[in-house]
């Protein structure tokens, strides 16, 4: 293993030696290995990103691009709850505003920033591809639909009080959520444990 992660986790360090070990050209490992930087930094630091060119054989200066370019690689500190406020078209026409406006309210944390004790971040986004169930939000990245502006500020108050160390989008669907675009027609099982998206090779999915 490379010395710039020799201080990853051992976990981290076998996930990254499997994931470079299924490209051909190690450059191609560069976005799976961002999010693998992501849970042993928190989020993309300098240090990441100089950790995965080594990885790759990239510059820091092409990893950063890549890194730079696609908005789920948090290059400031993220807190524990990443809220995801779709506002797109068909979300903004089904009160997306009022809904980010209640998730800023009750967590105390503007649009774009981080709450003070770490525990939340929110951010608006452009679709996440749940139109037909608009408005749509995201915590850690597990889906809710249907979400309206009350049960936006209960959502901030469970994950508040109960600090679950998992989030399953079944069960926040369940408890907050609206219309679903089409019904969900396998339950899903993996939760995320970190505000990446919830993928077991990646380590950041729990049951």
């Amino acid at each position: 293993m490379t010395g710039a992660i020799q201080h990853w986790s051992p976990a981290g360090q076998e996930r990254a030696t499997t994931l470079l070990d299924r490209y051909p050209d190690k450059r191609s490992a560069v976005m799976p290995l961002l999010y693998l930087a992501s849970l042993e930094h928190g989020n993309v630091t300098e240090t990441a990103m100089v950790e995965v060119a080594d990885l790759t054989g990239m510059s820091s200066a092409q990893v950063q691009a890549v890194a730079s370019f696609y908005t789920m690689y948090k290059r400031d500190e993220v807190g524990r709850y990443l809220i995801s406020v779709c506002t797109s078209i068909a979300c903004f026409l089904r009160g997306a505003d009022e809904v980010l406006e209640a998730v800023e309210e009750e967590s105390g944390t503007p649009d774009g920033e981080t709450s003070g004790d770490g525990t939340f971040s929110v951010e608006h986004v452009e679709c996440v591809g749940a139109c037909g169930g608009a408005p749509a939000v995201q915590v850690n990245y597990e889906l809710i639909e249907g979400v309206r502006h009350d049960k936006a500020a209960a959502l901030v108050r469970w994950l508040r009080d109960a600090r679950p160390e998992t989030v399953l989008g079944d069960e926040m669907q369940e408890l907050f959520g609206g219309q679903r675009s089409f019904d969900w027609a396998i339950s899903e099982t993996e939760g995320a444990i970190a505000p990446v998206p919830a993928f077991g090779p990646y380590g950041s999915a729990d049951t």
